[in-house]
């Protein structure tokens, strides 16, 4: 064996022994994943988790961390909005060769509005839309769209960032809250709207809640694919009684779908109280629809039912 050879053999043999070798990082494995050509990149979940300090949900190699906003006692039209109503702040990763894409809405009150989106600019990560989910709340309500890509661990320290700052607006964790612990009534024929809307909902807290994807929409931002669970999807939430029920939701429309799904709901009684994007990349271009209605069940879901049939998740 040559000085050089055994120089090696040397140099090789130390780097295996207990703590001479650096243990890769998070960052690090992103990266050496996102080398091999054509593998697929996993979402590092563990240290998702414990950078946000909680725990969230995986779905085909996604994965998304939600708070409830419990702290907040939100009202419309004498109906008590819950989380499940559509109060509550989310923030969704998926893989991709960098480490993660994130997007999320997080709910903001008017005060929290400022600092929340000083601190998103703050970290470099991208404000997507600012909108609202209902009209005459109180108090009033803001939603925030948020999105940015990187190493996995540096884009959930950015998420983790900006849901401090709006504990410490609210002065204390919104998910700790108890305004919007508890269910509401709902004595509603839930497989009678099931049949009309074509779809099946789930109950949380006395909130019936369907959510429905667009197969049909093969929807990219930044050259990335979108997926339902990552919010990409038309909902609706009902609570109440047969006679006197009310429902809100988004629905997701392409360019041509805008104008008839506001038709066929403003004609059949549901009001449009927002209409925005989610995403600034996006291909094809997507719009988004927030809607509110009261009355009679069977009625509204026949109305979103007529509004579905005027995009591409006609029956």
């Amino acid at each position: 064996m040559t000085t050089r050879h055994f120089s090696l053999f040397v140099i090789a043999a130390l780097l295996t022994l207990p703590g001479m070798a650096q243990q890769p990082t998070t960052m690090d494995k992103d990266k050496m994943a996102g080398m091999h050509m054509g593998a697929t990149v996993s979402l590092y979940t563990t240290a998702i988790e414990r950078i946000m300090g909680t725990k969230g949900k995986s779905n085909h190699g996604e994965y998304k961390i939600t708070i409830p906003q419990n702290d907040l006692s939100v009202e419309v039209d004498g109906f008590k909005i819950i989380p499940a109503m559509g109060l509550g702040t989310w923030v969704a990763f998926t893989p991709s060769g960098s480490g993660a894409m994130i997007m999320g809405d997080i709910v903001l009150t008017e005060t929290d509005l400022k600092p929340v989106q000083e601190e998103v600019i703050k970290q470099g990560l991208t404000i997507s839309a600012i909108h609202n989910h209902f009209i005459r709340n109180h108090p009033n309500i803001i939603y925030m769209h948020i999105g940015g890509s990187g190493p996995t661990d540096v884009v959930a320290n950015k998420a983790r960032a900006v849901l401090d700052k709006v504990a410490a607006s609210r002065g204390g964790d919104p998910s700790k809250g108890s305004s919007a612990n508890g269910n509401v009534e709902n004595t509603l024929n839930t497989d009678q709207l099931d049949q009309i809307i074509g779809s099946k909902g789930e109950m949380t807290k006395g909130v019936y809640k369907y959510t429905i994807g667009r197969p049909d929409v093969k929807l990219r931002e930044h050259g990335m694919s979108v997926s339902t669970f990552m919010g990409f999807n038309t909902w609706a939430a009902f609570q109440g009684v047969p006679d006197h029920a009310a429902v809100a939701g988004d629905f997701t429309m392409t360019e041509d779908e805008v104008s008839p799904v506001i038709k066929a709901l403003v004609e059949n009684g549901i009001e449009v109280v927002a209409v925005h994007n989610h995403m600034v990349h996006e291909q094809p271009r997507i719009f988004f629809l927030h809607y509110w209605g009261t009355g009679n069940a069977e009625q509204l879901a026949k109305a979103l039912r007529h509004a579905l049939d005027q995009t591409g998740l006609k029956k």
